[in-house]
């Protein structure tokens, strides 16, 4: 269902409805039309409302026609990711290594929705996957690299293998994903790719050495991706998500009311975020209103970042 409104404004500024067409399966229905003296000027905004019916977002946010394929999307934010694309007209792959998870969350998400069991770290495997994807359902237009782990130890405790096995994860994976996937985006010249970074590579959080030296390279990785690609056609963004709830948050804070209390310090906002909040984050960042944006890392942290 889309909604098209034409809005113009009077010589006060005050914007006014002047005719609204309800556009229901390609059908047209003229539900009002207002004259209005000394208007200014006349404007086309589309809204396009989803079928929930409680969401609006103009059509330049639209994700309509494009495919994005998510990395442990079946859960946490990366679920909020795919749920916040399908609303705003997108189709979504995930992945994930557990099939179970998987399979749920689509079912949650609806028919825009599909899935691939797949494990990030197994690199060789990431060609195959992106192909698989493309040959069933068509070119990727957006990848969201949202699969990740952390550990929380003091660094004096973290192995080699400890610390391998999160930068494995974490940054090794996401450039060998990127890589095959901006390979077919430039070739197309269009596409989108947003790292999930995080707080970690802001400032220095204790004990989490190899997350913070992972997420620290995803941002360091951005820049130079978006860089190189940005000429054609492909953007390379990051969101830097503060406190949000999630299980991954939930484990970190388990057990240890001093760090919950620093983290609620330092966020003037004063609450830990929803994990709709990054999910919308990367809807804008996908959609033709970030058009013009590349090389950024978005902090959505409730002021967490800049926070005393």
């Amino acid at each position: 269902m889309m909604i098209m409104i034409f809005i113009g404004h009077n010589r006060f500024g005050k914007f006014l409805i002047i005719r609204k067409l309800l556009v229901v399966n390609d059908s047209v229905i003229l539900t009002n039309h207002n004259h209005h003296k000394n208007l200014r000027s006349i404007n086309l905004c589309i809204i396009v409302m989803t079928q929930t019916g409680n969401l609006t977002y103009p059509a330049v946010f639209s994700l309509e026609g494009k495919l994005a394929l998510i990395t442990g999307g079946g859960s946490g934010i990366g679920f909020d990711i795919a749920r916040c694309m399908v609303e705003s007209g997108g189709r979504v792959v995930i992945t994930g290594r557990r099939e179970e998870p998987l399979k749920e969350a689509v079912q949650a998400l609806g028919e825009r929705a599909h899935y691939q069991v797949n494990d990030v770290t197994d690199r060789e495997s990431l060609e195959e996957l992106v192909e698989k994807i493309e040959v069933e359902l068509g070119p990727i237009d957006i990848l969201v690299n949202n699969a990740g782990i952390n550990m929380k130890k003091p660094a004096l405790e973290v192995s080699d293998a400890d610390f391998d096995r999160i930068v494995h994860t974490n940054l090794n994976s996401v450039f060998s994903l990127t890589r095959t996937c901006a390979q077919r985006m430039m070739a197309r010249q269009r596409g989108s790719i947003i790292m999930i970074s995080s707080m970690a590579a802001y400032y220095g959080i204790d004990r989490v050495a190899a997350y913070a030296a992972s997420k620290s390279g995803v941002e360091g990785m951005v820049k130079v991706l978006a860089s190189e690609f940005s000429g054609n056609g492909v953007r390379v963004n990051s969101i830097a998500p503060g406190f949000i709830e999630t299980a991954m948050s939930k484990t970190a804070m388990s057990g240890d009311p001093d760090r919950f209390a620093r983290a609620m310090r330092r966020t003037p906002m004063g609450a830990f975020g929803k994990p709709s909040d990054i999910g919308w984050a990367a809807v804008f960042l996908a959609s033709e209103a970030a058009r013009y944006v590349t090389g950024v890392s978005l902090p959505v942290d409730g002021g967490n970042s800049i926070g005393f």
